[in-house]
Order: structure tokens, then sequence, then C-alpha cells
């Protein structure tokens, strides 16, 4: 799509209802989807316990030139695990299971290996079991084609284990669709009812629904993606085209929420509130992260990931690289961007909009502060920036997972000059870190930089032998 097209759509589809002029907010909005060539997006902040803005931008349906509005439905994908974390904690509330028991005390047949992990383990992505998605984007697979959601889950079964339960981080649908089984079984009704009685209704979320692409959901907004392969060839020049998701009825734990701006606003509103615990501990467990076998804290919380940052503490949910929302406990404030365009990454600009009501929120974020620098002043400027970042902040530290997630969804956005700068900036900060230089690699081999690549995965597996991956792409690159 043409940039000009891009700047007509803004200027057509622009809706406001709030309760305050925001041109600032207005201008950050215009410009990032500029940027980023997001059609539509919804926008809603919720400040002390109320909608304080409400916005609406872009185009839903580009083809039939419907513009976005308050009411228009957007597919929140992985967003729904934090909706799943709520329907968990609502069922230890009630006694009816507990977080530290094994999974293996609620569902019967499962495999020896998958029976000791325990429930906030799933929540928190450190399970170690196989991976649904995985079993089912793997070429073939091993299943005949339209295996039923049965037939999956027992081969599912027959899968090794990623890694010992709690010894590592891996994103993955199967402990989803395991704690879908669970509030089924110990609700005694579907979860999809579960949610509509427990959250959908107390919260007043009349527009917010369970599906996919295959059915008709009145105001849903069309989901696009940009691609660069079609129909078995490369394409000239990246291509908009119209994204389609399934999501089977019993893995919509994990990604199969639509949604508004509005609606979700007023879910968090009501969480605040406790109208959906009786008590303020549940929503705080619900914000706590895990913790690994060595007893480091892990990325995630009970469906939504945590920002360790000493200051304006922040738990975010993201879906699809097209969604996502934020809740600053310690501010009273929360933020809901929702896009329709697939690797727009709508998170990276959750903190600079909260900026707009508290300059010190962005500031408080090391990668947020990171990447408004590097914006001014050059991402081949990584390293010096970082260090001035050093010297004028005492105790400013950049996560590693943290620079590493964003350089990846840098990459996958088409930013791959901007990607590989910060991947060679985690390999200076984080010298003694195999995947470091792993993921330096893979950009510098993505870019064409083919011996540089080799000298970054050299090392890789210098420092760590079992980087099985780095193996496979050496001796590739060797052949």
């Amino acid at each position: 799509m043409k940039t000009n097209l891009i700047t007509l759509l803004l200027i057509l589809g622009v809706f406001r209802v709030g309760f305050a002029q925001q041109p600032d907010i207005d201008s950050f909005i215009k410009r990032e989807m500029l940027e980023r060539r997001i059609p539509g997006l919804q926008l809603a902040v919720v400040k002390h316990g109320k909608i304080d803005l409400m916005k609406s931008y872009g185009m839903a349906n580009i083809s039939n030139r419907v513009p976005v509005n308050n009411h228009s439905i957007f597919a929140i994908n992985s967003c729904t695990k934090a909706f799943t974390g709520v329907a968990i904690m609502q069922l230890v509330e009630q006694g009816t299971i507990s977080l530290d028991a094994a999974v293996g005390d609620y569902i019967d047949s499962l495999p020896e290996k998958w029976q000791p992990v325990k429930i906030w383990q799933l929540l928190t992505h450190i399970s170690g079991l196989p991976d649904l998605l995985k079993l089912l984007t793997a070429t073939g697979g091993g299943l005949p084609a339209g295996a039923t959601e049965a037939a999956i889950w027992e081969k599912l079964k027959t899968v090794p284990m990623e890694f010992p339960t709690g010894e590592q981080f891996s994103y993955n649908q199967t402990n989803y669709a395991l704690l879908g089984k669970i509030i089924d079984k110990y609700s005694h009704q579907p979860f999809s009812k579960v949610f509509e009685e427990k959250q959908f209704r107390p919260a007043g979320m009349k527009e917010t629904v369970f599906g996919d692409s295959r059915e008709v959901i009145p105001d849903m907004v069309q989901g696009y993606r940009y691609v660069t392969y079609m129909d078995g060839q490369n394409l000239p020049a990246e291509k908009l085209v119209m994204n389609y998701a399934e999501f089977a009825p019993g893995r919509r734990t994990a990604s199969g929420l639509n949604s508004t701006a509005g609606d979700i606003a007023n879910w968090i509103i009501s969480l605040q509130q406790g109208k959906l615990f009786s008590s303020k501990s549940s929503l705080t467990r619900l914000g706590t992260p895990g913790t690994f076998n060595n007893g480091t804290p892990t990325q995630w919380a009970l469906g939504w990931m945590t920002k360790p940052r000493p200051h304006h503490r922040a738990i975010i949910a993201t879906g699809g690289g097209r969604s996502a929302f934020v809740v600053y406990p310690d501010d009273d404030l929360a933020i809901v961007v929702l896009t329709n365009l697939a690797g727009s990454y709508p998170e990276d600009i959750l903190d600079e909009l909260a900026g707009y009501y508290n300059p010190d929120i962005p500031a408080a974020d090391p990668i947020t502060t990171l990447r408004m620098q590097l914006n001014k002043k050059g991402f081949d400027q990584a390293l010096p920036v970082y260090r001035e970042l050093q010297k004028a902040r005492p105790g400013f530290n950049a996560p590693e997972t943290e620079l590493n997630d964003w350089a990846y969804r840098m990459m996958s956005s088409r930013r791959l000059k901007e990607a590989t700068a910060v991947f060679k900036l985690v390999t200076a900060i984080y010298p003694d870190s195999w995947n470091a230089y792993d993921s330096y690699g893979e950009a510098l081999l993505k870019g064409g930089l083919r011996e540089e690549a080799i000298k970054m995965y050299q090392q890789s597996i210098k420092l760590n032998s079992n980087n099985t991956n780095g193996k496979k792409i050496l001796q590739s690159l060797h052949q």
C-alpha cells in the first residue's frame, strides 16, 4: 500500500470520544501508524478507574472503505491468555484447584513426564512440554489431512519434552490448551461460557466474542499483513494482503478472543475494582512472576508478561503482533492499543503513550528509553548511546531478553538494519551469552553477510556446545 494512500486513510478514518483534547497523542499515533503502515487502530486509556480517552483511527476494511469506530471489533490473539489467567485464578479462589498442584492431579491420561508440571508453570511457559503450534506447523506434522483435535492431541503426547520443567522459558500453546481443559472440567461447562459468565458480563463487555476468520462476527475489522512471498515465488515488493486465521475451539484459551479497546478498558477497570476477584491478593498473584528452578524470576506472570523495573512496574498482554495492553498498578493507569495489522507490534509504543500522562514511565523503562534515543540519534550509534545512558543514569541496564525480543520484532517487521544493530549491541553488553551471538548471526545471515554470520555462530557454539541450532546452520553454511 502506498504511503500517500495510508495518509488518506488516516485523514478519512479518525473518530474521537474522550474527556479532553489530546493533540500530542493524536500526532504520535498518526506518526506511528504511518511508520508502521497500520491501516486501522483503536486506543483506550484508563486513568483512576475511568476511561479517560477512547479513540479510533484509520480503516477497518480498506476494500470497502469502512473506517474504524469505537465499536469495531479486533482480533486480540494471545492477549486471550490474560483472560485465561483470570479464569484460573477464579478457580483458585473457589478452592477448586491449586496453582502449586500438578497438572496430572486434574487431567487424566497424560504422558508420565507431563504429569508433575505445576499449574503455575503452565501459566508462565516454563513447563517444557512439546508445543502444539510447532507440531501443527511442522511439515506434515505426522498427521493426516483434516485431523481432529483429539487426533492432534494424541499425536502431541508422543512428542518428547523440549527441556526439563522449570529450566528455561519457551512460549507454548500446549500450556494454555491444558488450562482450557482444566477450566472445562472443573467449571462443569465450556470455558467460553465461563469467560462470558465470570468476566464478560460482570465487566460489561458486550462486544467481546470468541471466533476466527471462519465466523461471521458483526463489526469485525479485516486483518492484514505484509508478505514478500506468495504462490510459490518471491514478490518484487512487499504486498499488503488480508490475514486469515483459524483457532480450533479447544485452543481458544490461547488466542481465540476478539474485542474492542473499550471492552478491554472496562475489563481492566473491573479487575482493579474487585469485580472479578473476591480478594485483592488474587490480583497481586495474577501479576507476580514465577521462578525458574534456580530461583530467578520468569518473564511471565499468570497469563501476563512482567516488566522488571524498580519504578512504574507494569504487566503486559500482547497478541499476534497486532494488539497489546498494559497496566501500571502503581500509577493507576492502563493503555490499550488494538490494530488490524499483524507485525505492527503496538507493545513497543505503550510506554511512550503512557508518557503523555506521566513522563517518568517511559524514562523508567530501559528499552523504551533506548529506543527513543536511537530513533533520534540513529541505530548505528547503539553502543555509544547505551554507554551514555549508563553514565547519565546509575543502574541503567537493559535486560538481554527484552533487547533480544525487541530486535526480533523489528526484524520481523522489515527493520533488519535496526534489528541487526540491536543484536550487535547485545553481544557487546552480554559478551558471555551464547544466545546473543546466535541471534546476531541470524540477523547477519538475513542481511547477506555470510562470513560475519559464521563467526557469530562459531562464537555461540564456543560458549554453548549444546547449541544444536547453531551447529546445523554452520554445517549448512560450510556445504
